[in-house]
C-alpha cells in the first residue's frame, strides 16, 4: 500500500512476475507527496529500474557508474505504458 492507502500490487511476485510485471493503476506519489503522473516536475515520467522484463538485473543497462559526460543507457519504463518492467533503454542523463 502507498501512504494514501491505495493498493499498488497484490504481492511482490505480481508486481514483478510474468513478462513485464503488474499493470500500474492509480497515482504514484513521490516521497514529498507529489503525484508523479500529473506533476510538471516529472516531464518524462520514467521509472528507472535497470531490470530485465522478468525482474533480473540488466547489467549492461543499469546506469551504474554513469557520469554526466557519458553516453550510457539504462532501462526505464514510461509510467503511462502500464507495465512496470516493460523497459526501454534511455540515456542515463535523462531527468
Amino acid at each position: 500500500l502507498c501512504p494514501q492507502g491505495q493498493l499498488l500490487a497484490k504481492s511482490w511476485s505480481s508486481l514483478f512476475g510474468g513478462q513485464s510485471g503488474a499493470a500500474l493503476r492509480g497515482p504514484i506519489y513521490s516521497f514529498n507527496g507529489r503525484n508523479v503522473l500529473t506533476d510538471p516536475l516529472w516531464p518524462r515520467r520514467l521509472a528507472w529500474h535497470g531490470s530485465t522484463p522478468r525482474g533480473g538485473h540488466a547489467r549492461q543497462w543499469d546506469c551504474q557508474g554513469w557520469r554526466s559526460s557519458g553516453t550510457a543507457k539504462g532501462m526505464a519504463t514510461g509510467l503511462g505504458e502500464g507495465r512496470l518492467l516493460a523497459g526501454h533503454r534511455h540515456n542515463c542523463s535523462a531527468p
